[in-house]
């Protein structure tokens, strides 16, 4: 298996991983990462071209993957993807609900159809796939791992201009409080990654918008994806089976406590 992808941390072979935004940046990494563990991996975002070629890559490397175009705004795509998702590779059991959108507007100047895409995008769209995901989990009587990827946003805004996004990552940290208070008895862990300024195609249009913004930070760079890793395989693996309701800042010291 390739370097890139080996793991010295959790066996994940016998499950089945649903990664949102898989297309690029973070939610890229995260499907090779929890493929190279041994996890069969459903990929899904908008642009199936680029997914299509990470199924090859994983599957060169001995993986198991599959590629689906979802556009997370829609509802019954999801459902349909989900379930299209099961039928190939068995019941989802690790879902990481990845996809997020930037606002980079100030709120006042904001579209209505622009504050609903935000909205969809990062908080409802991870609230019903975590509903489906868990519905079918409880069913079929089985234990599963949530992974809600949120934002130190959730926790520190500086007024320059992404206030929607701010909200709806705050949303998320609080959802997966909520929800792993409901399916704690059902032995289905939601919990969150918040990660700071991180390497990402996302992050690469916001450097173009407002300069070098790492000179701000105490170790003057931006996160590599890689140093996410430890903490997505430790909360789908079955070490972290008493953690469920927490949120895992990873902000290489960026923002303040």
């Amino acid at each position: 298996m390739a370097a890139d992808f080996e793991q010295k941390g959790p066996d994940l072979s016998g499950h089945v991983a649903f990664v949102t935004g898989a297309s690029s940046g973070l939610g890229l990494r995260f499907a090779k990462v929890l493929a190279g563990a041994g996890a069969k991996v459903a990929l899904a975002a908008r642009r199936l071209d680029r997914l299509e070629r990470l199924v090859k890559e994983i599957e060169d490397t001995g993986g198991v993957a599959v590629a689906f175009e979802l556009d997370v705004t829609n509802a019954d795509q999801m459902i349909d993807v989900l379930e299209r998702a099961e039928k190939r590779l068995g019941l989802v059991d690790i879902l990481v609900n990845n996809a997020g959108v930037p606002d980079a507007q100030r709120a006042h100047k904001m579209s209505i159809d622009l504050i609903d895409r935000v909205i969809d995008i990062n908080l409802r769209a991870p609230y019903i796939l975590s509903c489906q995901v868990a519905r079918r989990l409880i069913l079929e009587k089985k234990p599963g791992r949530i992974i809600n990827i949120a934002s130190t946003a959730a926790f520190y805004y500086d007024g320059m201009g992404a206030a929607l996004y701010a909200v709806t990552k705050a949303g998320v940290v609080r959802m997966s409080e909520a929800l792993a208070m409901e399916w704690s008895a059902a032995r289905i862990n939601v919990n969150t990654i918040a990660p700071g300024a991180f390497a990402s195609e996302m992050m690469d249009g916001m450097l173009e918008r407002v300069g070098d913004i790492t000179q701000t930070f105490p170790r003057k760079r931006l996160g590599d994806p890689v140093q996410l890793d430890s903490t997505l395989l430790f909360l789908a693996s079955d070490e972290a089976d008493a953690v469920t309701g927490t949120c895992v800042r990873v902000d290489d010291g960026q923002g303040p406590r």
